[in-house]
Formats: structure tokens, sequence, C-alpha cells
């Protein structure tokens, strides 16, 4: 006989990185207990794991996620800050150059926050853990989905007993040999494996997938008769290259983003470098380029690509001044892939799919971390506005949780499906006339500063797309820029002393 489920309001999140821990932030103020389950085994501080990888490159909080952060964890921002991370003012402290020349640094409108990912994760996790409501499952592996029902079982019957359990401190869910008229699929809990350990199931009242890129939420919605999600891919064929810096003395405080981005108009891959000023006085740089042109894992290859194959040479002269404090690390897991998880017919009660796990993008946009901070805002919200448990729930969740997704997807799609291969049929018309008037509104961006704010109110996911429809902002572009283009990178004399350039 299984044991009756506990009173105790349960939540678990599957995975414990940078959108997992803020979920988890996020149901704690409805559920008494909530469980993230975590692959690895956690640092205690700001250092390196095996299952984040992708630490090793660039990383930015765009201000309309760092804002998300803050709405959860109050504070955060200023805690950051105290670890040394940087807060830089969008487009004051940037030196970009774009596809269709060097934007100026004009007044502040937005902002990002800038320090290593081992950093940014150790800081958040720390606050959410913080509160001993939430507990992590560490080197522990979700195997599966526990529940009830079958979407594609008609009107027959379904039982509505429980999986039974094993292993200590398991917790069976529902009654035993109970039926009833099927009404759909409701998740009661998760099946989990410990590294060594024997399988065990947890009961939950709401199951949350942040387990990223790997995520089996396909598979797993496919044993309950589900049918399988509409999905896209957008492959550039990108590949990262990344290395880490001290900055020369003078430069190590107070010094910009640096980005050479590619153009998509240029025959041949794109290329394009990021210098990002990170704690304790060190650069991380990342090179990157799509098929045909993919950076280097040679150390000193990676100087010679950051001088001659980007379409200037500034990221190069920077760091061939600077002391390298590490090799070279590489990767190539930068698809864009999308579930449509909302547009499903039917959906289970008590499962909602976030982050990677609902659309990974090519990190190169650096918005998958701020989306997923946005998304765990709306559990929250979402969830408070119609109650713990209500039905239909959960697809009001997945409705939401989209929402963000769809802004972060069409900025990271609208210039990577241009690539040769990135999808099988090439970019559609749909495609070809956003990149146009979006290539307008950036030239116009680099002469006018109001466009390169309602540009930046977008980038930065304050705003909605649909603020570079109005009708002033469609006459700007018309019209184009008011200012005539930069002849270099707009660094000041005291910045390019400080980095010891001539």
């Amino acid at each position: 006989m299984s044991e009756r489920p506990s009173p105790v309001r349960t939540a678990v999140v599957l995975g414990g990185s940078h959108t997992g821990m803020l979920a988890a932030r996020a149901l704690v103020r409805f559920a008494d207990r909530v469980i993230v389950v975590e692959r690895d085994a956690l640092p205690a501080g700001p250092e390196p794991r095996k299952g984040l990888p992708q630490a090793r490159h660039a990383h930015m909080l765009w201000s309309g996620g760092m804002r998300a952060v803050e709405n959860l964890l109050p504070g955060i921002t200023g805690s950051l800050r105290d670890a040394g991370a940087h807060r830089l003012p969008v487009t004051t402290d940037m030196v970009v150059l774009g596809p269709r020349g060097w934007f100026r640094r004009w007044a502040e409108s937005h902002h990002v926050v800038l320090s290593g990912r081992d950093l940014l994760d150790a800081t958040i996790r720390a606050r959410v853990l913080s509160d001993d409501r939430i507990e992590v499952v560490e080197r522990t592996e979700a195997v599966g989905l526990v529940g009830t029902g079958r979407a594609d079982a008609g009107a027959g019957t379904a039982d509505t007993g429980a999986v039974g359990v094993g292993g200590a401190g398991a917790v069976g869910v529902g009654g035993a040999g109970t039926s009833a008229r099927n009404t759909g699929v409701r998740i009661t809990g998760v099946r989990i494996r410990p590294h060594g350990g024997p399988e065990r199931t947890v009961a939950a009242e709401l199951v949350v997938d942040a387990s990223g890129r790997g995520s089996a939420a396909p598979r797993w919605l496919a044993e309950f008769g589900l049918p399988e999600p509409e999905r896209r891919e957008v492959d550039s064929g990108l590949a990262y290259a990344s290395r880490l810096y001290l900055a020369p003395e003078q430069a190590r405080d107070g010094f910009p983003v640096v980005n050479v981005q590619s153009d998509p108009r240029d025959a041949g891959p794109g290329r394009a470098g990021f210098l990002l000023p990170i704690e304790d006085g060190r650069w991380i740089v990342t090179l990157c380029g799509t098929r045909g042109g993919q950076p280097p894992t040679d150390e000193e290859e990676f100087l010679r690509f950051a001088r001659q194959e980007l379409r200037h040479p500034v990221i190069g002269e920077l760091i061939e001044r600077a002391e390298p404090l590490s090799g070279v690390s590489f990767t190539r897991t930068t698809v864009n892939r999308r579930y449509f998880y909302e547009r499903m017919p039917v959906w289970p009660e008590n499962f909602v799919v976030i982050g990677d796990a609902l659309a990974a993008f090519n990190p190169v946009y650096g918005h998958g971390m701020a989306a997923a901070a946005q998304s765990a805002v709306l559990l929250r919200d979402v969830i408070g506005r119609h109650g713990w448990g209500t039905p239909g729930l959960a697809r009001r969740l997945q409705k939401a949780v989209a929402r963000p997704i769809d802004a972060a997807w069409e900025l990271a799609v609208g210039q990577d499906v241009f690539y040769p291969g990135a999808t099988e049929r090439g970019p559609t018309l749909r495609d070809r006339l956003v990149s146009a008037y979006v290539g307008r509104l950036m030239y116009t961006a680099t002469g006018n500063g109001r466009i390169a704010r309602r540009v930046t109110d977008v980038t930065s996911l304050e705003r909605g797309a649909e603020v570079l429809l109005t009708p002033s902002v469609l006459l700007a572009a018309a019209v184009g820029p008011h200012k005539p283009p930069l002849g270099g990178p707009p660094l000041t004399a005291l910045e390019r002393k400080a980095a010891g350039l001539p």
C-alpha cells in the first residue's frame, strides 16, 4: 500500500542553474517545500562545474533580465556589484561595430550586468538557498514524470493510482486501484535517480522543467500519449572560442564593452568578437564564426583571428597588450531551438517547461538568461493571479512563459536564418522583410540617438518589438541617420591610453 501524500505543498524544479534557482525562488511564495533536482554537485562559491561548460564563455545580463532577477531577489544587484560584477550603461559604455557601422556612445537608456557566469550563478544560488524551504538534491538525474491519465485514452478509464516508489525518503502519491473517466493527464511527481543509488519517486503538485538544452520533456510527454510538440531549429553553424585576460592595470576599472559584429550582407561566413570587463580586473574575450569561419582553439591563432579575421582589429589590439590567464575554451553548442509547447492542443496539469528546455538561443545575442528570469517572474505572477492548484493553471503558465521567449527568439533567428545551412529551406519572405527593416533601423541608430534608444529598448528585453513599428520610428528609419558615420571605434583618449593603445 502506498503512503498518502503529505498535505505539504511541494514543487519540484528540474535543474539547479540560473533558470532553476530563479524558478525555485518564484515558487516558494506558494509552496511549502521546493525541491531542486540537479545532476551536478553544486560548488559552494563561484567555481566551475562539469554541467555548465558554457560558463567559460562571455555572458551578459541585459537590464530587462536584471530587473526580473531583482524583482525576485531584492538587492541582488548590489550583492553582485559587491562581489565584483560591473553595471555598464547602454550604450554609453559600449564600443560596438554593428552591421551598418560604429554606434555612437549615446546617453544611458538601459544597462547590462557583467561578471563571470560562475560568480553570477553562485551569488544568485546563495540568496535562493538561504531560504530553508528550498532544498537541493544534488548529483541526481530526473528520469521521468509520474502522473495519471493518458491523452489518447479517449472516453476510457485510467488508473488514478500512482506509481509505487522505492528508496529511502521516497513519497508515494495517489490512492491504490481507483479508476475514473479520463479527463486528461495530471503530473503528480517525478522519478529521480541519484548517482550510484536506486531510483525513487518524489511527489509534487507542480513540476517545472528547467533542465536546459538536454531536456527530455518531449519524450516524457509522449509516454502519456501527448502529441509531439512543434519545434523549430535555426543553426547558424556558429562556434565559440573564449579566453580570459588580465587587463592592463589602468584599464581594470571602468573599461567599456567592445563588440565587433558580423555583417550578414557580406558573402561568406560571419565572424564576431566580444570583450567584456568582468570581476577582478579581467576581460573575458569570446570570438565566434559560422561555418567556414570558425575561430581557432590554438592560443597563438586566437590573437591572429582577433586581429585579422574580424571586421576591425580593435579587440586583437587590446588583448595583445593584456596578460592571458587561461587557455582557449571552445564550443559548438549554439543552435537556436524552440519548442512551441504553448500551441499543443492538450497540456498536462501540474507541469511547466521554461528556460533553455523551452527555447535555447544562440548565445551571441545574450538573451537566454534574461528571458529565463522574466519567465520565472511570470511563474510567480500567474500562480498568484489564478491560485495554486487551480484547473488549467499549468497551461496558463506555459502560455505565459512563452511571451518573453517570443521576443528573444525573434531577435536571435532574425539574423541567424540568413547564414548558409541554417535551415533546410532558407529564410522566408517574412524573414527577409523583417531583416530589411531591422537593417535600416540599425543603420539609422548609428546616427540617431532616439532610434538607438528604441532599438536598445528591444535588445535589452525592456519592451516588445512593437515599439519599433510606431509612426515616428518608421519615419525616422525612412529618413536615416542624422549624423555622419564614425570612422573608427569610439574609444576615448583616456581609454586608449589606459589600454596601451596609441
